[in-house]
């Protein structure tokens, strides 16, 4: 079984920035894409970004275009999220995971905790 280690949350005042990394643990595996989630207290998890292995495509949420920037390492399955000009809305819990095309694996992880307050 695999299964997401996120780190790399905080607190951070509005404006400020964190990256989080994302590493899988378990037996090794290949995937089409590797992507970020989030879930704010009382919400639906939603989709933030996504890297696609073949020809590196990403993929934002309109809510986090031009503030976040993902990236990733195929070989190791690694992925990281430059998150930039942070805002109170940003805040909750973030996931990431892997997954074939058009969908995503159930190896969620505990996920790292984002809080943007001042």
């Amino acid at each position: 079984q695999v299964q997401m280690v996120e780190s790399g949350g905080g607190l951070v005042q509005p404006g400020g920035s964190l990256r989080l990394s994302c590493e899988p643990s378990g037996r090794a595996f290949s995937s089409y894409h590797m992507g970020w989630f989030r879930q704010a207290p009382g919400k639906e998890r939603e989709f933030v970004a996504k890297i696609e292995w073949s020809g590196g495509a990403t993929q934002y949420a309109d809510s986090v275009k031009g503030r976040f920037t993902i990236s990733g390492d195929k070989a190791q399955n690694t992925v990281s999220l430059q998150m930039s000009s942070l805002k109170p809305e940003d805040t909750a819990v973030y996931y990431c995971n892997a997954g074939p095309p058009g969908g995503w694996f159930d190896w969620w992880g505990q996920g790292t905790q984002v809080t943007v307050s001042s």
